[in-house]
């Protein structure tokens, strides 16, 4: 039995609300801000500048135009912990990359360095972007597949769509607060997807043990009873993803912060899906098969007395 009573599928309207609101402004943000993809994807030149004390980015673009740097208006210019700054552009020249990194260091009066300059070329962005739709699709479709053969259909099927809602509001979250997409925002929205499926198994495989002879209670009221059954593991669970991913955040340098980032948005949105989305759809499609709509009819007579 269910330590805790709270009525989770009677707030199922809420919760759909809820979750279509936060992909509506998530979709929305994508269409009109669009996506800042970082140099592995477009291609261009990374540029990591030490010692700056002192020094604006104001400064380090006004260098970058006395450079003869292209596009300096769009280049990212990223304060590091350390004093220094980690700056992206469009340049795809190595060679001009490398004269631009001396000539900026020059200008700014920064101290002796060697020459931290990464150029990507805008091919390999093509295969970097190409490599992580075929993972996502593949992910996708193999859950699809697993789930379906573990359980059923109707479980697979509501299981993607929270997993499509996660990954939408990560992405939707990216655009709106501008950060950069970057392989590592792609393997956190991957890792996201296990965390994702495993909270939704978790709550599946209990609603599918109390399914099994079920006389007593709607499928409705079933499905709110099996979330409670499993809701202080969903709860331990999720606390022990979150904390170090905030950890990380908080004090990981530039590159562990960014896929940190990521993991934080979709863990919440992991966890929120699971009980908000995932679950109350699948129980609204299946108390349309015949069997639970007798329940549903008997019960709710029950109640009316």
């Amino acid at each position: 039995m269910a330590k805790t009573r709270i009525d989770f599928m009677g707030k199922k309207k809420y919760f759909f609300a809820l979750s279509g609101a936060l992909v509506a402004i998530s979709i929305a943000a994508l269409l009109i801000r669009g996506l800042t993809f970082g140099i592995d994807f477009q291609g261009g030149t990374t540029m990591t500048l030490s010692g700056a004390e002192g020094v604006t980015t104001e400064d380090v673009r006004a260098a970058l135009e006395e450079a003869g740097v292209p596009d300096t208006s769009n280049a990212t210019i990223q304060p590091t912990d350390d004093g220094g700054f980690i700056v992206r552009t469009a340049e795809s020249d190595t060679a001009r990359a490398q004269e631009a990194f001396s000539a900026v260091s020059e200008t700014l009066g920064l101290p002796a360095q060697d020459a931290n300059v990464t150029t990507i070329g805008p091919g390999w962005g093509d295969n970097v972007t190409e490599a992580s739709l075929v993972a996502l699709a593949v992910s996708i479709v193999a859950i699809l597949i697993y789930i379906s053969l573990r359980f059923e259909y109707k479980m697979s099927l509501t299981a993607v769509l929270a997993l499509l809602h996660d990954t939408t509001i990560v992405l939707g979250v990216y655009a709106i607060s501008g950060r950069e997409v970057t392989p590592n925002t792609i393997a956190a929205v991957l890792t996201i997807l296990g965390y994702s499926l495993y909270d939704t198994i978790v709550v599946f495989h209990r609603i599918r043990e109390n399914a099994t002879g079920l006389t007593k209670m709607s499928f409705m009221e079933m499905t709110n009873e099996s979330i409670n059954q499993v809701l202080m593991r969903w709860v331990n669970t999720g606390l022990i993803q979150v904390i170090p991913v905030f950890a990380l955040f908080f004090f990981g340098g530039e590159t562990l912060r960014d896929f940190a980032f990521a993991m934080a948005v979709g863990l919440l949105a992991a966890a929120y899906s699971t009980i908000g989305l995932a679950s109350p759809l699948y129980a609204v499609w299946k108390e349309r098969e015949p069997k639970f709509q007798a329940l549903k009819r008997k019960y709710a007579a029950h109640a009316a007395k």
